[in-house]
């Protein structure tokens, strides 16, 4: 018997982890999104998980957890290790339940979900920062639970979690006056994909359960081309609500099981659809709870006049990422190119650049002397933002024209990434 048939949830399973959260929870909607709608000529809901009391669905694997353990386990306390969303779950469970938590985060964590936990967990919870990554952090709570006998409560791959994280699922089919056609689940471990896809397995079983992962940590996507858990090198931490190394064992199993397709997302266009919900629908989401509403563009032709719903997964953001999250957009929409430019040794040399070079409609917002000394013979770093992505030939043809010497970073992630980084 492999893990999939294992741990596989049972529905009866699932109901039972729905009764336990409704100690605590009560379902989020499932709302019907015109602006999605008109756009893809479809039906699109979304499930708002990120109204949840901790503002991201973790807390019902979490709670389904720590509610089944016993007084022994209970009485040492418990530890677990999460970028923001599994450890606010956690600590809003220690003091549901009044139990002693030790929570491991990566020091990257943003500043904002750390003091989420502190709020949520209170005098039940300890905040440990250690590492860079997620999987780091991990290893230290496991190891802490070794030393101290305490009981770890792992993000996603769990038997409990997975049930909980089913329990999305249920609320969807039980809310839904329509049959679905269409889930769109993120991925990060996977505990979510594989709750949410064994319910609709069970219980609706022509929906297609569509996974999304981000491009720069997609650990599912490649462990399913490999047939086995692939442990990822680098990864890009900036959805990290989605961003680890390693998926589960359990979780992969069960979602090659349930999964009809993985969509693999580029994190400039997660920032676009960030900004566009908070723009024209003022939800505010964080990377990952972007992540499946990204997905929609790779399969317009598909849900076409279906029935399609949109796991929100969470709102944890912190405002300060704005910035970074629109530079991201830019680029990835071909909006903002970055240069270092040489300009002829001649007077107004900048002043030509300026008048004959930008289009009437673009604009320098980036400009940097390289060199401390003698700085008007040294290069320049230049960033321009355009308002149409087609301007960007006639740019570069005036720059030619012009015999502008220039490099463009925008190719060039590792120069990229020491200059503008």
């Amino acid at each position: 018997m492999n893990s999939a048939e294992k741990y596989f949830p049972a529905l009866n399973d699932v109901m039972s982890a729905e009764h336990t959260l409704g100690e605590i929870l009560t379902a989020t909607p499932l709302m019907h999104n015109r602006n999605l709608s008109d756009k893809f000529e479809a039906e699109i809901m979304l499930k708002r998980e990120d109204l949840q009391m901790v503002r991201s669905y973790k807390i019902r694997g979490a709670y389904n957890k720590i509610r089944s353990l016993i007084k022994e386990q209970t009485a040492k306390g418990i530890c677990c290790a999460s970028a923001g969303n599994h450890a606010q779950g956690v600590a809003l469970s220690c003091n549901k339940l009044q139990i002693a938590g030790k929570i491991f985060m990566p020091v990257t964590t943003p500043k904002q979900k750390i003091n989420q936990v502190k709020m949520f967990g209170g005098e039940y919870v300890e905040v440990v920062l250690v590492g860079d990554t997620f999987d780091q952090a991990n290893q230290a709570a496991i190891e802490t639970c070794e030393d101290e006998g305490k009981t770890f409560i792992p993000p996603f791959n769990d038997k409990k979690i997975i049930e909980g994280q089913g329990t999305v699922g249920l609320e969807i089919l039980q809310q839904s006056r329509v049959a679905i056609d269409y889930i769109f689940v993120p991925i990060g471990g996977g505990g979510l994909a594989s709750g949410l896809g064994s319910v609709c397995k069970l219980m609706s079983p022509n929906t297609k359960v569509i996974g999304v992962e981000p491009a720069g940590a997609a650990g599912m996507k490649k462990s399913f081309e490999k047939g086995e858990v692939v442990e990822l090198g680098e990864i890009d931490k900036f959805v990290d609500g989605a961003a680890v190394q390693k998926v589960g064992d359990i979780t992969f199993d069960i979602c090659r099981k349930v999964l009809d397709d993985i969509v693999v997302v580029p994190e400039g266009k997660v920032c676009s659809t960030i900004l566009n919900l908070y723009n024209f629908d003022a939800i505010v989401v964080e990377p990952a709870g972007a992540l499946s509403i990204s997905a929609l563009d790779y399969y317009r032709d598909e849900i076409k006049g279906k029935n399609v719903v949109c796991i929100v997964s969470g709102s944890n953001n912190d405002i300060v990422r704005m910035e970074d999250i629109k530079e991201r957009s830019l680029l990835y929409e071909g909006l903002k190119h970055y240069f270092v430019v040489r300009f002829p040794q001649r007077a107004g040399a900048l002043q030509n650049f300026v008048s004959n070079v930008l289009g009437p409609h673009d604009d320098i917002t980036y400009f940097e002397y390289k060199k401390k000394t003698n700085r008007e013979k040294g290069p320049v770093l230049i960033g321009i933002e355009l308002q149409n992505p087609d301007d960007f030939q006639g740019l570069t043809e005036r720059m030619r024209e012009s015999n502008i010497d220039y490099e463009y970073l925008n190719d060039n992630p590792n120069l990229f990434e020491f200059l503008i980084g």
